[in-house]
């Protein structure tokens, strides 16, 4: 099978030589790149990444348009039977296209995706603002960002590392370009209502650079939390989740909560052993990130990061269910 990787960006950048690279090095070499800028790319960094590369590419300037709009130019000009969706500032694994390819062979799979894993290389903070996801308080979704022990079928994953059927793509018409962030749940909220599967490939690695610094965590966080939140109200199936939920109770439970010290003698002891209970979970959070990582410093650096994302996300997840149109958004 062809495949078409696709990859949305504002301007050529350094992370971007480092996804060409990676992409030059696949095992599997039936493939063209789409590259999608906002504008044009130079001829120099055409001449030092582009010239010596095995695979075809195509570069279609898009104007500042989102990435949802990008991936859908990009799909309508590839040539591709499978569309592999990644980012400028992620790359792949040698044999990331093999073990995806191979769950095409059935019929009823219309998209397989795999984990995104924070690069050895990033800086101190990007490796907390990564950690945070492995928090055992994430739930199943850990395996979003670390290698799970087995494939199993899922109903929402992330472009930054997802292969789908171009067919179905256009089945249901590929992305729905009113979100960014959030065109991916979407996106596959539409290919399982046809009755088709979205796989999960925990072999199929990709290295995602994380966000530096606390500010642009919680901004990231945050708009993840306003459309799962919109989600949750416009596409139960998939976004009204207990998982998305608890954060969200969390915000409440410290925003109100504190009044029922004031009720009664029992009240005040509940709400002191739920606080005792989170501050438990944090402690298990930790200990599950170090046992991943090995690495006390950043392990417990992500107690902030994991308090602050609950609030932030919790109280967007709530903004974004009660929001009836969310606008779209190319800030990063």
């Amino acid at each position: 099978m062809k495949v078409s990787i696709i990859i949305p960006f504002q301007k050529e950048n350094d992370y971007l030589v480092e996804t060409i690279y990676h992409i030059d090095k696949l095992n599997y070499k039936k493939i063209e790149v789409i590259l999608l800028p906002d504008f044009d790319i130079e001829s120099k960094f055409i001449k030092e990444n582009l010239e010596n590369i095995y695979f075809e590419y195509q570069i279609i300037t898009t104007g500042p348009v989102s990435p949802a709009i990008k991936r859908d130019i990009g799909a309508d000009k590839c040539i591709g039977e499978i569309l592999a969706f990644i980012d400028d500032d992620a790359y792949p694994a040698t044999d990331w296209l093999d073990e995806l390819l191979v769950h095409f062979k059935d019929k009823g799979v219309c998209a397989v995706g795999g984990p995104q894993i924070t690069p050895k290389d990033d800086t101190f903070w990007q490796k907390v603002s990564g950690a945070m996801f492995l928090s055992i308080l994430n739930g199943q979704a850990v395996d979003r960002y670390w290698q799970g022990k087995s494939s199993y079928e899922v109903d929402d994953w992330p472009s930054v590392n997802l292969l789908v059927r171009k067919d179905d793509f256009i089945a249901i018409d590929g992305f729905d370009n009113s979100y960014w962030p959030g065109e991916d749940t979407k996106l596959c909220h539409d290919l399982i209502q046809t009755g088709k599967k979205i796989i999960y490939e925990p072999n199929a690695i990709v290295y995602h650079h994380r966000r530096s610094g606390f500010k642009r965590h919680m901004r990231q966080v945050g708009n993840y939390g306003l459309h799962r939140g919109h989600f949750a109200n416009k596409y139960p199936q998939t976004s009204l989740k207990l998982i998305y939920i608890i954060p969200s109770l969390f915000f409440i439970f410290i925003i109100a909560g504190w009044m029922m010290l004031w009720f009664n003698e029992l009240t005040h002891n509940i709400y002191v052993l739920l606080g005792l209970l989170y501050i438990l979970a944090l402690i298990t959070s930790t200990i599950s990130i170090y046992n991943k990582l090995k690495d006390i410093k950043i392990a417990v650096s992500t107690i902030p990061y994991i308090v602050g994302t609950h609030f932030w996300y919790g109280y967007k997840f709530i903004k974004g269910y009660f929001t009836n149109n969310i606008k779209e958004s190319l800030g990063r």
